[in-house]
């Protein structure tokens, strides 16, 4: 078990204050950059990450979006295409999930 900067897994501000108040329990990314047991700490609070799980694009829910702060797929699918130059969705794409939860 790690203690990680939470940048690592929340690349944006807006994120890590979506974490400390609660609307932010999970993200995706494209590649696994924490283990089940790593924390994080954000402004004093501690964050366990849960779980780590592989995924693709195509398993991502509208249930996953809201809990990564966003409303919808679209805009889920929006924001990567913004965060990422040349992102195209393919839902065959790999993604890890990792969720987490207040200490």
């Amino acid at each position: 078990m790690s203690e990680l900067e939470p940048d690592v897994l929340l690349p944006s501000d807006r994120m890590r204050s979506q974490a400390l108040e609660g609307d932010v329990t999970q993200i995706h990314r494209g590649q696994q950059y924490a283990d089940e047991g790593d924390t994080f700490t954000i402004e004093g609070t501690t964050f366990e990450v849960v779980e780590v799980t592989e995924r693709t694009l195509g398993d991502v829910t509208d249930e996953d979006v809201q809990a990564e702060g966003m409303a919808d797929l679209e805009e889920y699918r929006a924001v990567l295409e913004r965060a990422h130059d040349h992102f195209e969705w393919d839902d065959d794409s790999e993604v890890v999930l990792h969720r987490f939860e207040r200490r």
